[in-house]
């Protein structure tokens, strides 16, 4: 009788407990339980997820328009940012990783670069407004030597340099593009004969070419769409599906033979075999 009471009492307590559990195995709140996902691995699922995007660099004086247009014709499901940089050593923007390419003045460091040379840019000397050379149309720089001459980068490059023209204080020789790029107030440039020219070129990472760099330098140097050496000009080989058999799964019939003569009825009998008649 008592082990009868107490199997009835233990019935009654495990009662309103889901599936006859105890107190401690039961949830404190009705909310669904979820594995949690560690922050490291969504944060590489985002990272992964992430659209490819071509970042361009370019110094002062170079106009990538027409590429970048070009790019965005063919290529609109990748997009490209571009930004110019101060026209410090070449390059650095692909060193440090903030860009894929950049548009650089030559010389440049080629140390761990592919470099493509592109063209050659129009020496300018730039003098203060009211300057002798202004009623010309171009210089001799050997007609210049009684001139002072400021260097560029010290005065922390082109853009100050013309400010400090611009105040009388001397002359500097830049590129064509890198003086109209600026255009400051109060200064006046004319070509300069006798100066080394500078170039532009294209540089990007030895180990960092993949498809999108390659398409991009294909667009600079100048291949069509349809160019067998851009990637995107590729076909992709469809897997051909296994043709139906159509031979169905009767037997096979013996194939025939053509025969140029009838068969001959005595062959095999024997000499003498035929039989004799009336012809």
């Amino acid at each position: 009788m008592a082990g009868f009471m107490d199997w009835e009492f233990a019935e009654v307590m495990l009662q309103g407990y889901p599936g006859g559990r105890y107190c401690e195995d039961v949830p404190t709140e009705n909310t669904p339980q979820t594995d949690a996902v560690p922050a490291d691995s969504a944060e590489q699922d985002a990272s992964a997820e992430a659209p490819r995007e071509l970042r361009i660099a370019y110094v002062p004086g170079v106009t990538p328009g027409k590429w970048i247009r070009r790019w965005e014709e063919r290529m609109p499901g990748v997009p490209l940012q571009a930004f110019m940089t101060d026209g410090g050593p070449g390059g650095q923007a692909v060193r440090d990783g903030s860009a894929d390419l950049a548009f650089v003045r030559l010389p440049v460091d080629r140390e761990g670069f592919n470099v493509i040379s592109l063209y050659e840019e129009l020496p300018v000397v730039v003098a203060p407004k009211g300057h002798e050379i202004s009623v010309f149309d171009e210089v001799a720089l050997a007609d210049l030597d009684a001139e002072t001459f400021l260097d560029v980068a010290a005065l922390g490059g082109a853009e100050a340099a013309l400010q400090v023209v611009a105040s009388g204080a001397g002359l500097v020789i830049l590129p064509m593009s890198v003086a109209r790029h600026f255009n400051v107030k109060d200064t006046v440039a004319r070509r300069l004969t006798g100066a080394p020219e500078s170039g532009i070129a294209l540089v990007w990472p030895i180990d960092g070419t993949d498809p999108v760099i390659e398409e991009f330098i294909g667009i600079v140097r100048g291949r069509t769409a349809q160019s067998s050496r851009q990637p995107s000009a590729q076909p992709v080989k469809e897997k051909k599906e296994p043709k139906p058999d159509r031979r169905g799964t009767g037997a096979k019939k013996a194939p025939k033979v053509a025969q140029r003569y009838a068969p001959n009825p005595d062959k095999g009998r024997g000499k003498g075999s035929r039989k004799k008649g009336k012809r």
